[in-house]
């Protein structure tokens, strides 16, 4: 009988961790301001991340903290009191990617889960089993192998030992992430959770004796991004990364937004429950909705990345930015006798055909014949950052509906 997998969703700050867990994630991974491979996010302190595992425990959910950078012997100082905190906070599992950080989670919370990062490059069953052997009760598997290599991991690993794979989000274009080209061009270590993302820049090619004399190294007139990759999505085969044998499903994302989070946790929700709904069945039809709803958010190209082999990894990306059509513009507070109650987080006019995304997934049409401010008077348009409007609606708006527009 194949397991029920986790959905496990990114949270780089507690309304993160609210919308993901709203939005129908079975856990989320968050990090600390330090020992973090994310560094971009706001990221918890030991008293948000009490809230955030509080909140999550309170509707059954989990909650784990990722140590996944390769700390120095200075930091190590620093570590067991952070382990000690996130302890006392409530966190179920740490994510680590050092064999010193895995050693000191034991010591200082023998109680907690120890995933072991998808740092630590594990591609094969014997990595896996000698993870499981220190201790580890889950291995987050390198983005680079296929689904029979998967499949050949479960196989020969122990049933309890969990095996989690990313399913959605950027993808990196060095092994496992571990890349040094960012360290070396602009000082931020990537393994340290400070990438600049070198890959995504565009590339000119210089010879040695012709200093200045920039060459494309692309065959078409967009240029080369010849390190750029793709972004990865699995909706349309989440039915077979299943079959192989996963336990959890990983979007990636913790630098994102809230309404990236809501809106990728509400897609790969609905796709994994389709498939849950029938997984005996001889194929899986992914519901069209999660494609319009991956469509919602700004991203890359989309790709299989390696999940049906290396042939099948190739990368066509013609530059370092977005797909991007719609526009996150609000999130609703409160309905009541036809009136949302909202908080502005993008700017919309009047006569604008909007649409309200609710935490159960459902997609609501609206076009406002009126907006009014927070003293009531009617506006033509929402142009302060968070300012407090209300707009009619028949349809009943939940609370922590996100309000979005489509881009002209």
């Amino acid at each position: 009988m194949l397991p029920i997998p986790e959905l496990l969703a990114p949270a780089g700050d507690l309304e993160r961790l609210q919308y993901a867990i709203r939005y129908g994630a079975d856990a989320v991974y968050c990090g600390m301001t330090e020992f973090g491979m994310r560094t971009a996010s706001n990221n918890f302190n030991p008293e948000q991340l009490a809230e955030g595992a509080a909140f999550a425990h309170a509707r059954g959910k989990k909650i784990y903290l990722t140590m996944n950078t390769l700390p120095t012997n200075e930091e190590l100082q620093r570590l067991p009191q952070a382990i000690q905190d996130a302890q006392a906070a409530g966190v179920d599992a740490f994510i680590v990617a050092d064999l010193g950080v895995l050693a000191m989670v034991k010591q200082y919370a023998p109680d907690a889960e120890i995933h072991l990062s998808t740092q630590a490059g594990i591609t094969n069953w014997a990595a896996a089993k000698a993870a499981y052997d220190m201790g580890a009760k889950r291995v987050v598997l390198a983005r680079e192998l296929d689904l029979q290599a998967i499949a050949e991991i479960r196989a020969n690993v122990p049933e309890d030992l969990e095996l989690e794979a990313f399913v959605h989000g950027a993808m990196c274009m060095s092994f496992s992430g571990r890349c040094l080209l960012s360290q070396y061009m602009t000082g931020r270590d990537a393994n340290r959770g400070e990438c600049a993302q070198p890959c995504r820049w565009k590339y000119h090619l210089v010879e040695e004796s012709r200093p200045g004399h920039f060459m494309e190294i692309g065959e078409t007139e967009e240029g080369s991004y010849i390190l750029n990759a793709n972004d990865l999505c699995t909706a349309p085969f989440i039915d077979l990364i299943c079959k192989a044998g996963i336990d959890s499903l990983k979007i990636e994302g913790r630098a994102k937004t809230a309404y990236y989070v809501a809106s990728v946790t509400s897609a790969y929700r609905k796709a994994l429950d389709a498939f849950l709904a029938n997984p005996q069945a001889e194929e899986f039809i992914c519901p069209d909705q999660v494609f319009e709803e991956l469509d919602r958010t700004s991203h890359r190209p989309y790709s299989p990345g390696f999940y049906f082999g290396r042939q099948q990894a190739k990368q066509d990306t013609k530059s370092g930015g977005y797909v991007r059509h719609w526009e996150f513009i609000g999130v609703v507070d409160g309905w009541e006798d036809g009136i949302a109650q909202c908080t502005q987080r993008g700017k919309f006019n009047l006569g604008d055909t909007i649409e309200a995304l609710t935490p159960l997934g459902e997609c609501v049409t609206l076009t406002p014949e009126w907006i009014k401010n927070e003293r009531g008077e009617n506006v033509e348009s929402t142009p302060h950052a968070t300012m407090k409007y209300t707009i009619p609606s028949e349809t009943a708006l939940p609370q922590h509906s996100i309000l979005r527009r489509k881009l002209k």
